[in-house]
This record gives C-alpha cells, structure tokens and sequence, in this order.
C-alpha cells in the first residue's frame, strides 16, 4: 500500500512536468513528446490501478490506449514531418 502511494506521488510529479513542457515548450515538437510522456504515464497509471483493484481488465485497457496512444503520436509526427 505505502509502494503505491509513493508511485503515485512520482507520477504526480512526472505529470506536472509534463504539463509545464506542454504550455511552455518553445517548439511543436517538444509539445508532441510532452504529450507522448503523459500517454505513457496515463499507462502507468491504469497499470498501477489494474494492481490495486485487482482488476485485470484494466491492464487491456492500458494495452489498447498505448498502442492508440502510439499511432497517434505517429501520424501527428507524420504531418509534422509532412509526410500525410
């Protein structure tokens, strides 16, 4: 119980960070990688509810949302980069 807690207190703070770099970020693409860091956190977090809950359904719905995340983050690259 005390483990989660503290994973919960650094996701916390992972996220603030990533959030700061969102709305300050000096380019597009430090905004895109700062997104991309929270999916991955939002991951972590659904993962670690999947633990607490004891609840396995969560963990699929954690593999679903990365992989949406993922192509997500790759097409918004893609029309960056020009490519779409």
């Amino acid at each position: 119980m005390i483990g989660i807690n503290i994973y919960l207190a650094l996701i916390a703070i992972a996220t603030l960070m990533s959030f700061y770099r969102v709305f300050r970020g000096p380019t597009t693409v430090d905004r895109l990688v700062a997104v991309d860091i929270m999916t991955t956190i939002t991951t972590g977090l659904m993962v670690l509810f999947a633990l607490y809950y004891r609840r396995m359904i969560f963990l699929d719905v954690a593999l679903v949302y990365a992989v949406l995340a993922f192509l997500g983050v790759i097409a918004f690259a893609r029309y960056l980069e020009g490519g779409i």
